[in-house]
């Protein structure tokens, strides 16, 4: 039976590379160049958190992080190719090429009084951590267990301080410390426990899970690009259905996508329920055949509802239907700004993925080459599909743009029909120039 989180160990359990699978040779080569020039340098080199979990249950780590007793400062004299990184925790990264590896220094507990440079809101969340001790600290400072598992380069062993090993091996995700204390301290940690359930197949433990229903609120206070960033790990690496399916059981899908939230709870939000549920299945296929994702895409799903409600609102209202869709995007965007961010190189396309929808239904005369040819027309092709599956749009729309692909690269022949009243122009043969004198 694991320990509770609470009951602290002097020492970890240590347990020896024969009774376990993790192997250096499935650890990057640059990672163990970090490690051992660490430890040839006089320091401890530990892999920690998730490379040492996924390893543990026979999967491919993602990356792998290095946890030191060197401080920031003295890993950059280490290498030449580091960079330091951060205000709240500061870390160091080491570059080999694209490949980065991000090195830690331990962490001491929070209320330790070795140094000033740690700070907290008056409800206790960390607005800065840069107060330097030992594993021994570090590992109470780790958010789950899971993650809170240390491999020793010196040794090959591994160092389990909070019964992480058991935990693993029973598939469950739970919080080091007071469950409620720990989410106050980072909300954030209520998203990573909902995806790292969702990615590994964990269950979530039940104080650890408890407070999920009750402080979804907290994650109004934190800054929406960091909201943006946990939301792409959410829904862009291969588990967005159950990420989606875990966020709404647990109300924190609401605190991230307001509107979203709101329109599915209408009368007509079936087919946008249905149109969600098709994006995020669409969107893990992709992940899971190494095709390329973007949130501009699933973003502009999850608004699509209240946009297309507050434009029809608008256009019952005298407002011409182009305008009246520009009008509600714009609206909604903004007000989705405030929760989770989304950035202009991602929100500007995404609203043109929306108008397309309108001029999909245009399908008379060049308009129709012209739409063909628009920067987002795949991806607006696309989400047009998926609203015919969802029952949001008729299928007949669909099938004309399917046709016109179809047709000669849409260029040539096209079945696209000569405008209402317009006659098809009929071509005069070139003129022959005379013959000089």
């Amino acid at each position: 039976m694991n320990d509770s989180p609470d009951t602290r160990r002097e020492v970890p359990v240590i347990i020896p590379r024969p009774e376990h699978n993790v192997s250096r040779a499935q650890i990057s080569k640059n990672a163990l160049k970090v490690l051992y020039r660490l430890k040839d340098a006089g320091y401890a080199a530990f892999i920690v958190g998730g490379g040492v979990r996924d390893l543990l249950l026979g999967r491919e780590p993602k990356d792998f992080d290095v946890a030191t007793d060197a401080h920031p400062d003295e890993v950059r004299r280490l290498f030449r190719n580091c960079r330091l990184i951060g205000r709240r925790f500061r870390l160091a990264h080491v570059h080999f090429g694209r490949d980065i590896i991000e090195v830690a220094t331990f962490r001491a507990a929070p209320e330790d009084e070795r140094g000033t440079d740690h700070a907290t809101t008056d409800e206790g969340r960390i607005l800065r951590d840069n107060v330097y001790g030992d594993i021994d600290e570090d590992v109470w400072r780790r958010d789950f267990t899971a993650n809170a598992l240390y491999y020793n380069i010196a040794d090959f062993s591994i160092w389990d301080y909070v019964g992480g090993v058991e935990d693993v091996r029973h598939g469950t995700m739970r919080l080091i410390g007071d469950p409620e204390a720990r989410y106050r301290e980072d909300p954030v940690r209520m998203l990573r426990a909902v995806r790292f359930a969702a990615k590994l197949g964990f269950r979530i433990e039940p104080a650890t899970e408890k407070p999920l229903f009750e402080l979804g609120e907290l994650l109004a206070v934190m800054p929406s690009a960091r909201l943006f960033d946990e939301c792409q790990k959410l829904f862009l690496s291969g588990h967005a259905v159950q990420s989606y399916e875990l966020l709404r059981h647990y109300g924190l899908f609401r605190h991230l996508f307001p509107s979203a939230d709101a329109a599915m709870d209408t009368l007509e939000g079936e087919n946008f329920r249905a149109l969600v549920l098709r994006a995020l299945e669409s969107t893990d296929r992709r992940v899971a055949e190494n095709k390329p994702v973007t949130p501009t895409f699933l973003f502009a799903v999850f608004l699509w509802g209240a946009v297309s409600q507050m434009a029809e609102e608008l256009r019952q209202a005298g407002e011409a239907p182009m305008q009246a869709m520009l009008e509600a995007a714009d609206t909604v965007l903004r007000g989705q700004q405030q929760h989770v961010s989304i950035p202009r190189r991602f929100g500007v396309p995404m609203k043109d993925i929306m108008a397309m929808q309108l001029r999909f239904r245009k399908q008379h005369g060049k308009r129709a080459l012209r739409t063909i040819e628009h920067p987002s027309f795949r991806a607006a092709y696309d989400f047009l599909l998926l609203r015919v599956e969802a029952g949001d749009e008729p299928a007949d729309t669909a099938d004309f743009w399917t046709n016109l692909q179809r047709t000669d690269g849409g260029h040539q022949h096209s079945p696209v029909q000569p405008a209402r009243g317009q006659r098809r122009k009929r071509r005069r043969p070139p003129r022959r120039k005379k013959p000089a004198g």
